[in-house]
């Protein structure tokens, strides 16, 4: 039987999909278009899901902290000026990494030791994890779909419900 946090990262990746691929099917200048919001462009909320995802799937991996901080610079140079197919090339790979990452894992409700430089230590389950980087994900294409609408264009449904819509 699937894992719960297993649904909750499909779930993830399956919004992520639906949402670049809407962005696809607006004029191109929407992407990059500046707004007054709480990112300037789709296209910086883009790149912070993408990089925010990779930083939590080391976390959850056990990457010493250093590693972590060494891989999120190599995020920030990976999504420097990338377009939205580059993007989608990214999320993908990402996606391939997080499912290489679950089958390599026995139990998602093993409690993770993670030690933050600013906020100290915290012990959660991976599973918690993953639902902090679904959480984080449902937040900002909230925040995508703000800015859309600012510019004149429809957002698209990524509520969980559509998902089991969608896979039923």
């Amino acid at each position: 039987m699937k894992h719960k946090a297993k649904q909750q990262y499909d779930y993830h990746h399956w919004a992520n999909n639906r949402l670049l691929k809407h962005l696809h099917h607006l004029p191109g200048e929407v992407y990059s278009k500046q707004v007054n919001s709480v990112f300037a462009t789709v296209a910086e909320v883009i790149t912070h899901i993408y990089r925010t995802d990779g930083m939590w799937l080391s976390v959850m991996t056990g990457d010493p902290l250093e590693e972590t901080m060494v891989l999120i610079k190599q995020h920030e140079q990976e999504v420097e000026g990338q377009d939205l197919g580059g993007m989608e090339t990214l999320y993908t790979a990402m996606s391939n990494k997080y499912e290489s990452f679950f089958r390599s894992q026995e139990d998602l409700d093993v409690i993770l030791s993670i030690e933050h430089p600013k906020y100290g230590k915290l012990e959660c389950s991976i599973a918690e994890l993953v639902q902090h980087v679904v959480n984080h994900g449902t937040y900002h294409r909230g925040n995508i779909t703000a800015m859309l609408r600012q510019q004149g264009h429809p957002g698209v449904p990524t509520d969980y419900v559509f998902y089991l819509y969608d896979k039923s």
